[in-house]
């Protein structure tokens, strides 16, 4: 932990940093994941898939960045290379070999999904630990994950 005049006890701060670098693993894996599909998906409404999985890339990083932020205020250090995030990440693994636009929007969505339930956990555990600001910021996540996984989820056939 890096020093700080943050008023929050430092095993707090700490448990805090912790919890925010498991969900920042698990975002950058999401972004991966999303581009995954972006670049692979093919049908005949390419377009708007092409675009919303970009979106969803966009967002996760946009949630990536506000977890690392996160941790740096409360004196931690982000670990979010790509081998960090793919050992911490939580989410499912995407396969590889799928191109059809219903196998990616299915695989985005239980990604998606996944994502949402562990930072709605996060906000309850860094809520226990004492850190309203931490809770507050998984909260914003959560509602920007949730808006993502409906628009994926309005292409399920």
């Amino acid at each position: 932990m890096y020093k700080t005049k943050n008023d929050l006890p430092e095993k707090t701060r700490a448990a805090c940093v912790e919890l925010l670098n498991q969900r920042l693993a698990d975002s950058i894996d999401l972004m991966v994941q999303a581009k995954q599909a972006h670049w692979n998906v093919k049908v005949p409404n390419f377009i708007s898939l092409h675009r919303l999985f970009d979106e969803v890339a966009t967002a996760a990083a946009e949630h990536a960045d506000l977890i690392a932020e996160g941790i740096m205020q409360l004196g931690g250090a982000a670990e979010g290379t790509i081998r960090v995030a793919s050992q911490r990440s939580e989410l499912p693994e995407y396969p590889r070999a799928i191109s059809s636009g219903a196998d990616h929007v299915a695989t985005l969505s239980t990604a998606l999904a996944a994502f949402g339930a562990r930072v709605r956990r996060a906000i309850d555990e860094a809520d226990k630990l004492g850190d309203k600001t931490t809770a507050d910021v998984f909260t914003e996540i959560s509602r920007g994950v949730d808006e993502k996984l409906w628009f994926v989820e309005t292409h399920l056939a």
